[in-house]
């Protein structure tokens, strides 16, 4: 899907029509069943450092029957199908594009780790070795998505994964955080998590409609490092994660990476570089 518009506010119409945009928390609140919050509970894994960087990517699942979106078509819509869905099997969704790039290995398959995710998978980078695991929640399971996110940007729910013959830490235990899906903060409520004494810092990326708007305040409460953030209606493809994993593991700096980010915005969309840096932000 292409966008011929370099105006933010033509962007975030086009999106809501084709890609099953956002819509806004009073309009969706009282017609969008929401379950209740079932995250894993918090581990009690001590965090230590990786020894590689570790990026873990919570993708909720486009979902037409369950969350507040315009409906895209039932094939990249159901949260139930990895395999289909637009954030994770299509084109531009997380498996399929990082499974094409020629920056990163896939490995095997890691295992399922809860309840709830259907698909686990994992890369590694060819150029610094960083390592890369992304979760598929089932769509309806967008809140429990939410609130592990937030645990994790608050250095909660550690996990243990080995890949490589290596043992290495997810979630809290991460170097860099992400949630990519949608803003499910629009349609309800969630409590910030305590952070933990000694859960250190992680980078928070939130490729969502509106995350800055609705994601700062509870960032601000964990410690999370805001990297990426949005500030208007977006696709929220995977390329956009990609092009700045490269900025930021080859050492680059927030900015960078945010423009690095923002290029690749406007090159698949089709919308003007400036355009794109006012809607892919780094910071608060």
């Amino acid at each position: 899907m292409r966008f011929w518009k370099s105006n933010i506010f033509s962007l975030g119409i086009l999106v809501i029509v084709l890609l099953g945009g956002c819509t806004f928390r009073d309009e969706v609140a009282d017609r969008v069943p929401v379950p209740p919050g079932d995250a894993e509970e918090t581990s009690e894994i001590t965090r230590v450092e990786n020894p590689k960087p570790v990026i873990h990517v919570l993708v909720a699942l486009c979902d037409n029957e369950s969350q507040g979106i315009v409906p895209v078509p039932a094939h990249l819509g159901n949260g139930d199908d990895p395999d289909g869905n637009l954030y994770w099997g299509a084109k531009y969704g997380v498996e399929a594009f990082f499974f094409n790039s020629s920056r990163w290995d896939r490995l095997p398959d890691p295992g399922i780790p809860a309840e709830g995710i259907l698909r686990r998978l994992a890369f590694r980078h060819k150029k610094t070795g960083a390592y890369l695991i992304a979760d598929a929640y089932r769509g309806r399971r967008i809140k429990a998505a939410t609130i592990d996110f937030l645990n994790s940007a608050a250095g909660n729910e550690i996990r243990e994964i080995e890949l490589d013959g290596r043992k290495m830490q997810t979630g809290g235990g991460s170097d860099v955080i992400v949630y990519i899906g949608h803003n499910g903060l629009m349609d309800f409520k969630v409590d910030t998590p305590a952070v933990p004494v000694e859960g250190g810092t992680r980078d928070a990326v939130v490729l969502a409609c509106l995350s800055r708007k609705y994601f700062r305040q509870h960032l601000k409460d964990t410690g999370a490092k805001p990297l990426l953030l949005t500030s208007n209606l977006m696709a929220p493809e995977a390329y956009i994660l990609h092009d700045a994993l490269e900025a930021r593991l080859s050492g680059e700096s927030e900015k960078e990476t945010q423009l690095r980010a923002a290029a690749a915005y406007a090159k698949y969309q089709q919308i003007g570089q400036k355009a794109a840096e006012g809607l892919i932000v780094t910071g608060w």
